[in-house]
């Protein structure tokens, strides 16, 4: 059975939500579930905006044909090439034989390589600032390159004043029944996803999604149609907001982030000892977790989110402990900046992993680094204390 949701007079959404995948790119786990969005216009001509993942191919397909109610398909537009969005391309094909394909260069490039599919007799190529006028609608496009691929670009339908913005403002977790984010609590039950989305699969590309955003502020934008994640047709700049500050590495919020790990519970104690410590001296809201037992997506939207972050680590090895070294590797990937560190280890015989992390932090933009380190010797004692106070010192001022 269909399940379509009408957008505006003449848009309406056809996508599914996949509540079963538990790891998105066979990376990031999604304990909420992911959707995929795809849109249809129907107009004089008809347009398909986007396809979606194989996974849920039944439901969309039942979907586009409930809303086509019997019309062709004029036109499939092709913002974003990535298999979760692009899936289905020569399944279209197959049932609407006349339908015309709109993308860049690029996008054709990438059709060829993932379809046997003879795309020129159909292809109509655009770039930046084309038109396509499908009626009453004009529909514009934009190049938004490595938001998150190099294909990827925006549709603007001027008629309706909707952005249909590819990857730029979706979020992790699946629509239940409300589409759009007015409908939700989406401060408290949906913006941790979208951070995490967010600084993960864009945050290396901070430059690229400033350069999308100076464009789509030269709009008047009524909506935001994005491809995971509901539809914004209020408070838009609200949630802009939060993409000007992941985009820029700028902390979201004045929070101590403490990010430890521990082989047998003496760096965690001190760890402890510490964000106690942090709290007597008035920090609230101290966030503090195992890198163990806590999946570097959640760290790394942590680390963006806050402004201020101690790192607590074994040496392991002679070392940073493999856990602490992979997520710094991640914070460097994504071109973390912008932020004041602490850093303490602890080693039985060589404490050599608080160095090594100040010099992995010290490649990183703009990182105000406390010096010296302290060093715990197996574990925390009475006179290392006013050590430790002179890290919150430095985190408090």
């Amino acid at each position: 059975m269909y399940c379509t949701k009408k957008v505006t007079e003449d848009l309406y959404w056809v996508g599914a939500s996949d509540r079963r995948l538990a790891l998105f790119e066979n990376m990031y786990p999604i304990p909420r579930g992911v959707s995929y969005n795809s849109y249809v216009l129907l107009d004089e001509k008809t347009v398909l905006l986007d396809t979606v993942d194989r996974s849920v191919s039944g439901q969309f397909l039942e979907n586009l044909e409930h809303v086509l109610a019997g019309r062709s398909l004029d036109y499939l537009i092709v913002n974003h090439m990535e298999p979760d969005h692009c899936a289905l391309i020569a399944d279209i094909v197959l049932r609407y034989p006349e339908v015309k394909i709109v993308g860049n260069t690029k996008t054709f490039g990438m059709i060829r390589q993932f379809f046997d599919l003879n795309v020129d007799s159909r292809a109509v190529m655009i770039k930046e600032g084309d038109t396509l006028i499908t009626g009453k609608h004009t529909l514009f496009f934009a190049m938004i390159p490595m938001v998150h691929w190099p294909e990827a670009m925006v549709t603007y339908d001027a008629y309706d004043k909707v952005l249909f913005s590819a990857d730029a403002f979706g979020t992790f977790g699946a629509l239940n029944g409300n589409i759009f984010a007015d409908e939700v609590d989406f401060e408290n039950q949906w913006l941790e996803d979208a951070r995490r989305y967010l600084t993960n699969i864009v945050g290396k590309y901070g430059a690229q999604v400033q350069a999308a955003l100076k464009k789509a502020l030269t709009l008047d934008i009524q909506m935001l149609c994005p491809l995971h994640g509901p539809v914004w047709r209020e408070n838009l700049g609200w949630f802009i907001d939060k993409y000007q500050k992941w985009s820029t590495y700028t902390p979201e919020d004045h929070n101590v982030l403490v990010l430890y790990g521990s082989i047998y519970g003496n760096t965690e104690n001190a760890a402890a000892v510490l964000a106690g410590k942090l709290a007597d001296a008035g920090e609230k809201n101290i966030a503090m977790y195992d890198v163990s037992v806590t999946d570097p997506s959640y760290l790394l939207s942590e680390a963006f989110r806050c402004d201020r972050i101690i790192f607590a680590c074994p040496t392991y090895n002679g070392g940073i402990f493999p856990k602490m070294e992979t997520l710094l590797h991640e914070l460097k990937a994504h071109n973390f900046q912008n932020r004041k560190v602490a850093v303490f280890d602890n080693g039985t015989w060589a404490a050599t992993a608080g160095k090594q992390i100040r010099e992995m932090l010290s490649q990183m933009k703009n990182m105000e680094i406390m010096e010296p380190c302290l060093s715990v010797k197996s574990a925390l004692k009475a006179d290392q204390l006013e050590e430790m106070d002179k890290i919150v010192e430095f985190m408090v001022r």
